[in-house]
């Protein structure tokens, strides 16, 4: 059937299509939340709704695997939920997002799903799943795991540190070898917590209990022992590993051998890592706790080495681990010591515009490998891929309009995300999402907030990919 006798939703005219392989001219034609024609040329006569993208990119939706909104952590909860989070993820061109739901001691892995099941429902601007967060494993919570992957929960997380979320190696054997043999996958915290402990304990024992001292309570060999560790468990059991949130080059190095042997490890990086570093503790007072998160940031040669690393495509993700608290109310519940302030940071909202200003427009990675990055591989890794992370017909009408001309200086007051600051307050930035579109509903356009609370759907997802 020619395209001009289709009636459409939505057509996109005149955009430049980005995939994670091609950079092409096309306009798109969407109809009941799908793409349902892409041609040089659509006529958009019989559209209800024409969105003009002349010289500007068409990003698939972006999308993060790692947030943390609404969570309970250090005697306090993550700023925002699940309607203010999405809002921010969807300025900044997420379409989806897939939080953690967090099973307390002694809890079933279904009631932690109900608590956050109730978080989101009704608030979401943008589509959601959830990871499992497990802390607490016995015969029922394998059982468990069997029958909620078959439901459409196969990713779990496990922690190597933090008091009272820790498991020990026997509990991610267990978890491996389960997930394995039934389509799932299990993704790590890895550091190690007696080297951890150790250095708090020494550090307060000693009156040192500034902000920077968290970053130095965990060095990077912590962060290598238990890459290096979790790899080789991950090995013996023949299963694949996702690594959150990697932050140096010795656990990048673990993760690059494994890689290079062909097993199936793969592993996420954030912004924060690739673009600021530990010099940011010795700001002035308090404003170190800004930076307080877990792994801290790193030296210079660290943020390189993760460039790198995304070049060469041995790091398959980039998300954010966003987990916000403010400043004043909330980090400053450790002003009399680091080891009480909240570890987390905002960054929903920027990950696309500081990917490309510092990634693409410097030539680090190509357009391609942004896309691949923020959307592809995730969609791939997680379960949701075709439906999700890229522009094909058949495939949800999530999309990104991204204007590469507009430049912005950043500051708190240009971001929507719930917290009193932003860790890349004064970075420059070239280009900006103009429009995000989920399932064929606008949710922003040209900086203006137009989609419905309670829009996004949650995703039950399958057929989980190793890249």
């Amino acid at each position: 059937m020619r395209a001009n006798m289709k009636a459409y939703d939505m057509v996109i005219k005149n955009g430049i299509i980005v995939t994670a392989t091609d950079v092409y001219k096309a306009d798109i034609g969407i109809k009941n939340e799908k793409i349902i024609e892409i041609a040089k040329e659509i006529d958009s006569n019989s559209a209800g709704n024409v969105i003009d993208a002349t010289d500007k990119y068409v990003f698939p939706g972006a999308i993060d695997v790692h947030t943390h909104l609404d969570m309970p952590f250090g005697g306090t909860v993550s700023s925002d939920n699940f309607e203010t989070g999405t809002v921010a993820a969807a300025y900044g061109g997420t379409t989806t997002i897939i939080d953690f739901a967090l099973q307390s001691k002694g809890e079933s892995l279904k009631k932690a799903l109900e608590i956050w099941h109730n978080k989101a429902q009704g608030k979401a601007f943008i589509d959601y799943g959830f990871h499992i967060a497990i802390t607490d494993m016995n015969d029922e919570i394998l059982d468990e795991m069997k029958e909620l992957i078959k439901e459409g929960y196969p990713s779990f997380k496990l922690f190597m540190t933090y008091e009272g979320l820790r498991v020990n190696d026997d509990v991610l054997l267990k978890a491996l070898l389960l997930a394995k043999e039934e389509g799932g996958l299990i993704c790590v915290h890895a550091e190690n917590f007696y080297i951890i402990d150790y250095l708090v304990k020494k550090f307060i024992r000693e009156g040192k209990t500034h902000p920077k001292f968290h970053a130095l309570s965990r060095p990077t060999i912590a962060e290598w022992e238990a890459v290096s560790r979790a790899v080789k468990i991950a090995q013996f059991a023949n299963a694949p590993l996702y690594i959150v949130h990697l932050s140096c080059m010795e656990a990048l190095k673990e993760v690059t051998y494994a890689r290079n042997r062909g097993l199936p490890i793969m592993a996420e990086t954030c912004p924060q890592y690739l673009l600021l570093s530990e010099e940011r503790y010795e700001e002035e007072g308090f404003n170190g706790a800004k930076y307080v998160m877990s792994p801290p940031l790193r030296s210079s040669e660290h943020l390189q080495a993760l460039w790198e690393g995304l070049k060469c495509g041995q790091l398959q993700v980039v998300s954010t681990d966003h987990c916000p608290f403010f400043l004043k109310g909330q980090k400053d519940l450790g002003k009399d010591s680091f080891d009480k302030i909240p570890n987390g940071a905002p960054g929903i909202e920027l990950r696309l515009a500081l990917l490309f200003s510092y990634g693409v427009m410097t030539k680090r990675i190509t357009l391609q490998q942004f896309v691949e990055i923020i959307s592809t591989n995730p969609a791939k890794i997680f379960g949701l891929y075709p439906q999700k992370g890229t522009i094909a017909i058949g495939s949800d009408a999530d999309l990104v309009i991204f204007d590469p001309s507009i430049e912005r200086r950043v500051t708190k007051e240009l971001l929507h995300e719930n917290v009193d600051y932003t860790p890349y307050e004064g970075f420059r930035i070239t280009g900006l999402p103009v429009a995000t579109i989920v399932r064929g509903e606008v949710v922003i356009k040209d900086g203006k907030l137009v989609g419905q609370k309670g829009y996004g759907k949650f995703l039950k997802r399958k057929n989980l990919m190793v890249v």
